[in-house]
This record gives structure tokens, sequence and C-alpha cells, in this order.
């Protein structure tokens, strides 16, 4: 079993096709199917189903999928575990974030990265909180940042808390509490709301707020991201409850305070079995201790 045939493998599975994988690896599609094969004979086990319409992994492809990951991982931070100690960091850096961070300025942190460690790649993902310690967890993230109730605590990573905040109301200039200079719950109530999806921390936190009130509140929009959310209330289509660190990068809106808003906490993650050299070097940027 070799590190190429993982490689090839991991890229069928990630593509669902033989031919956009082997494009993706710089081989000929004959080429990447044979060691595919060879694999399979190896492992007495199909990885893939194969049809004139789609390719699906077996179980048994989902069982190997998981491993061969970590392998490939190990593999690649084993090269840059001997480039820093030589004095070079190098391999990837693949950073998390929630859209409504607030505590670090990220793209001015990646600039400034680059501009130190070169030879690393750095890559740039977006999602919601409980998928960014998932994948903090297996591996695909190296260090996210992310936003979750005062209730709730990041779980199987390292973590560290960066700020602590409350959330405000945001409505359009001529929404009629636009002149409010706060607001409770209660009144808020009465609004129709656009939010995050049902179920992710971003939304949890306002939930549990009107929950803990006895009240019920109209989520008619559900968007998965800050700024169209702002989009919307800008139109008038709705109101909406955002960390009051996040807002000041608005515009186009009004903000209110709330009186008994919701709280959130800002963490940064990275994995238990420690960072990688990059995340190490990024966390140092930033001045937030790994050990």
């Amino acid at each position: 079993m070799e590190l190429q045939q993982m490689r090839y493998v991991v890229a069928v599975a990630e593509t669902n096709s033989f031919t956009r994988a082997a494009e993706l690896c710089l081989v000929v599609q004959s080429a990447l199917s044979q060691q595919i094969a060879r694999l399979e004979r190896e492992l007495g086990a199909r990885l893939f189903e194969r049809t004139s319409r789609r390719v699906r992994l077996t179980p048994a492809g989902a069982a190997f999928l998981a491993t061969a990951r970590q392998c490939l991982q190990a593999a690649d931070r084993a090269v840059a575990e001997v480039a820093a100690a030589v004095g070079e960091v190098r391999g990837r850096l693949a950073v998390g974030l929630i859209s409504t961070v607030a505590a670090v300025d990220i793209p001015g942190a990646l600039r400034e990265f680059h501009q130190v460690h070169p030879s690393v790649r750095i890559s740039l993902r977006g999602t919601a909180s409980e998928e960014l310690v998932e994948q903090v967890r297996e591996g695909t993230i190296d260090v996210a940042f992310l936003g979750l109730p005062t209730t709730a605590r990041p779980e199987g990573v390292h973590a560290r808390e960066l700020a602590h905040d409350r959330h405000v109301a945001v409505v359009a200039p001529d929404h009629p509490l636009a002149g409010e200079r706060a607001v409770g719950l209660r009144r808020l109530a009465a609004e129709t709301f656009v939010d995050l999806p049902a179920g992710t921390a971003g939304r949890m936190q306002t939930d549990q707020a009107f929950a803990a009130a006895g009240l019920d509140r109209d989520v008619a929009f559900e968007v998965t991201n800050a700024d169209l959310l702002a989009r919307m209330v800008r139109e008038g289509l709705g109101a909406a409850m955002l960390p009051s660190a996040y807002v000041p990068q608005l515009t186009g809106v009004v903000t209110i305070e709330v009186t008994d808003a919701p709280a959130r906490v800002e963490y940064v993650i990275w994995s238990r079995s420690g960072p990688t050299p990059a995340a190490a070097a990024f966390l140092a940027l930033l001045g937030i201790p790994a050990s």
C-alpha cells in the first residue's frame, strides 16, 4: 500500500469521479484506475461502486477513507516537522471561521503570516461553529475561529477564549424601532426575523434567549451567512440579532441595544494532538500560546 494510492482514493471520493480525480492528481485516468484496482485487490474489498452514471464509496471504501486521510495528514505533518526542525515553516495552514468573527482580523493575520512564511499553503473555509469543531477534530482544518453560547464549549479540541460579546438588534433605517436607544426581547418578539439556520450555534444563542424569556418569534428567513442576513435587513424584510462587535462592519442598518440580550463567546480552537508547525506559527503570530 502506497501513499499515492491513498491520495487517489481520497481524490475520487471527494470528486465522485475517476476523470476529475485524475485531473486533480495530474495523472492519466487509466493509471489512477489501475492503482486503485491494485489497492482493492490487496485489501480484498471494493472501495467504489462504479456505474456509467456515478461513482460512490462502498462501506469498505468509507471505512478506508477516514484512515487514508489520517495517514496522508500524518505524512504531510512529518514533512512539515522535519522542515521546522531545520528552521523552516512549510506545509499547509487550513483555517476555518464563522462569518461573524470579530475578535481577530483574519484576512490581515493571514496576509502577515504569508509574508513571514511564504512556503506555507494557506486555505480558508467558512462554515458553522459546530462543523468547524468537527473538522478540527478530524484534522481537515488546523485552526478555527468560532462563536458559541455561554452555555456551550468546544469539545474534543484545544480551545482558548478570545472575547465575550452581547447581541444587538439590527433593523433597516426606516424601521419603526430605528429611533429607539434600547429595546427588550418582548418587544422584539413581535417582529419578523432574519436569522441563521435552525440548529446552528449562531442561531442557538438567540433561540435560547427568547425561550428563557418564555417568548416565541417568527423566523421567516434563514440564511447561511451574516452578510446576506444584513442585506435582507437593509431591504426591510425583517429584524436580526448579531454580535455587537461585528455590527460596525455593516452599512445601511441601524443598531439597537437589547436590554436582555443573549451573549456569546468567541474561541480559537486546534487539534488535541497539538498544532502543526504552520498552525503553531500562526497562533504565535496572534499571540496565542499553543501549549
